[in-house]
């Protein structure tokens, strides 16, 4: 547990004055996810607030039809604005969260929010700016799907998964792709192979190389 509590002193330095640091330690709870589990459903209520040390959890929305929509990814050192949001207010999620990798997190307690909001301004910046930037992802997802091709949605889908996993060499199908971005695996399969064509990337069972060029 000591290693861990240096660990967190460590990474949220640079965020969080060191009282609230010591507070993080006190009150989070320490989780572990492997890569594929569901961290959070739809319909599951919220009673604790994760703060991710390490990995990258994706955030999707399911229809009423079982159709899933990729929303943004949940990195180092952030929260997810719309757990935040359902924890406050004690609503079901909305949104489901998978572990893309291997996680490691702090879960708070709802009960240390309101007190934290008023009692540590580096709490209260955290809060709103991922409120902020969540939105913007948001609204840029929304453009995209309004405005872009799925062509290039999907060329930008492939670039922000390679930034968020810091490699070139996805580990992903085709199918998980056409689900994320609500289409189907054979259209996807198709522009895929196009962009293979034109030297974009290189395909590979459940493997996808992106090139320089892309």
């Amino acid at each position: 547990m000591e290693a861990v509590s240096i660990n967190i002193q460590e990474k949220f330095k640079d965020i969080f004055e060191p009282t609230l640091i010591i507070e993080l330690i006190r009150k989070g709870k320490f989780v572990s996810i492997n890569a594929g589990e569901v961290i959070m459903d739809i319909g599951q209520i919220v009673r604790q607030m994760p703060v991710i040390i390490s990995g990258t959890i994706k955030v999707t929305r399911i229809d009423d039809k079982g159709r899933e929509l990729f929303l943004y990814y949940v990195n180092s050192n952030e929260t997810c604005a719309m757990t935040f949001t359902c924890c406050m207010e004690h609503f079901p999620s909305e949104i489901k969260a998978i572990a893309e990798e291997n996680v490691e997190m702090l879960m708070l307690p709802i009960t240390v929010m309101d007190d934290w909001m008023v009692k540590y301004p580096t709490w209260k910046s955290f809060v709103m700016r991922t409120i902020r930037h969540r939105f913007n992802e948001l609204l840029r997802t929304i453009d995209h799907i309004a405005f872009q091709k799925l062509d290039e949605r999907l060329v930008l889908y492939l670039k922000e998964k390679a930034k968020t996993t810091g490699s070139s060499l996805l580990n992903i199908s085709h199918k998980q792709i056409a689900e994320e971005l609500a289409s189907s695996r054979e259209v996807i399969s198709r522009l895929l192979k196009k962009l293979e064509n034109d030297n974009k990337l290189l395909l590979y069972r459940s493997q996808i190389k992106l090139l320089r060029d892309m």
